[in-house]
């Protein structure tokens, strides 16, 4: 199986696994992926996580121009932001719409820098600090340059009242760690109000040395 087949049938697979657990629903939550050759692969617009079709991707070459597939999702702003800003770190993008990241995001007194509490060790090695952006109407480009105006200093953000979007060096690692993103989310609300014991900032400094978390 060549590359692009085999990226093709993971992008498919493993959308209709966070599809299955509810992590997004109906036709929201986008994923892209990049070959090596630096083309990128893209779910269609208005599809579904569940019922992906791998040969109708839409295909873009490594300028950013629309080469095959389907028409791609209206989200595009946000991954080739990504895609420009960190380059040497992105291979993958993954936008959902999951329950609890986005009822977090609209909860008062939230960390707009860093808005997941360090409750465990898992969402600051795989997400670092994630930065809650403001509204923006699905598909304005604004959330493009909002990412842009990071400097490439973040792997994940939170779009208020939207959903959460994570880079990561491949597909597989950007699901993980938005699996994570949402679980921590969930955590959060479970425990807000009940004065969790939170890791300290000695503990977090020793997972940001050891696991070169990106952290500032």
């Amino acid at each position: 199986m060549s590359e692009e087949a085999a990226l093709r049938e993971q992008i498919c697979k493993m959308a209709k696994s966070l599809y299955d657990r509810g992590l997004t629903a109906g036709s929201s939550g986008n994923i892209s992926a990049r070959l090596s050759d630096g083309r990128l692969l893209v779910t269609p617009t208005g599809s579904s996580f569940g019922r992906l079709d791998p040969a109708r991707l839409a295909l873009f070459d490594d300028e950013g121009r629309l080469i095959g597939g389907d028409k791609p999702t209206k989200e595009m702003p946000l991954h080739a932001a990504f895609y420009e800003t960190r380059p040497k770190k992105t291979g993958a993008v993954v936008h959902l719409h999951s329950s609890h990241s986005v009822a977090l995001s609209i909860l008062p007194g939230v960390d707009a820098d860093n808005m997941l509490p360090p409750l465990t060790a898992y969402s600051i090695m795989k997400l670092g600090k994630v930065k809650l952006l403001p509204y923006f109407m699905p598909g304005d480009p604004a959330m493009g340059d909002a990412i842009r105006g990071l400097a490439g200093k973040r792997s994940a953000v939170m779009l208020a009242a939207h959903g959460p979007v994570v880079s990561a060096k491949d597909l597989e690692a950007a699901v993980y760690a938005i699996e994570e993103l949402e679980e921590t989310a969930k955590l959060a609300i479970l425990t807000r109000g009940a004065n969790p014991s939170l890791l300290t900032d000695a503990q977090i400094a020793d997972l940001v040395r050891t696991y070169d978390v990106e952290w500032d």
